[in-house]
């Protein structure tokens, strides 16, 4: 008899009747099983929170990467923007007058008013105000006319090669009898861009106001 015959004879039900060579065999394999079945749960167990770990890690730099992708395959159009919004900043910047240029911008405004056939009864510049890299002058004016000259007034500003603009208007009647006869107060408020001698001053001046305390240091000491 073949041992595909003996094995097809034996009875599942009483193992105990086997040749020893099967039995022997048959707990070999349960063992095989079981040694390969707790294994695999205990080193998935231990692997599968590092596994996650590196999923997400994979998650994140795909995104990282198509991020700069993106950025890199733009990178020409975005150097278009920026050549574009420094020629625009230029443009804007050459319309802030220098420093020796605002006694003449200062005549330009009060002379818009003449030429309206306003009568001009304030015209105050009042104290410079630096920023970043500019300085905001504002100008207290008073004048007197109709809302005619007023409308005049306001269009010559808007025409003037430099900016300047107009705050705080009020209008108010000096005549009752002559509804034209009107008063017009106003802030206008020219700019103009610091040089580099400027600038370097108006930075020391602020780091020494606002001095950066050593690490460490504790108040009052």
């Amino acid at each position: 008899m073949s041992l595909l015959d003996e094995l097809r004879t034996l009875d599942p039900r009483d193992p105990g009747r086997w040749p020893f060579a099967v039995r022997a065999g048959a707990v070999g394999a349960c063992f095989l099983v079981v040694t390969i079945l707790a294994g695999y749960l205990l080193v998935w167990q231990d692997l599968n929170p590092q596994l996650e770990q590196l999923q997400g890690q994979e998650e994140q730099l795909r995104t990282e990467f198509k991020t700069k992708h993106a950025k890199a395959t733009n990178l020409e159009v975005y150097k278009q923007q920026l050549g574009n919004i420094e020629k625009s900043f230029g443009a804007m910047l050459r319309q802030l007058p220098s420093k020796t240029e605002v006694d003449s911008l200062l005549v330009d405004i009060s002379q818009t008013g003449l030429a309206a056939a306003l009568t001009q009864k304030l015209f105050q510049p009042e104290t410079e105000n630096k920023k970043d890299f500019y300085a905001e002058q504002p100008i207290k004016i008073r004048f007197v006319g109709s809302y005619h000259q007023f409308g005049q007034f306001v269009s010559g500003i808007a025409a003037l090669p430099r900016i300047v603009t107009l705050h705080d208007v009020q209008i108010t009647s000096t005549d009752k009898n002559n509804p034209d006869q009107l008063q017009m107060d106003l802030t206008a408020k020219t700019y103009r861009y610091l040089d580099d001698e400027e600038v370097a001053s108006a930075e020391a001046a602020r780091r020494k106001a606002n001095p950066v305390k050593p690490a460490g240091a504790k108040e009052g000491v």
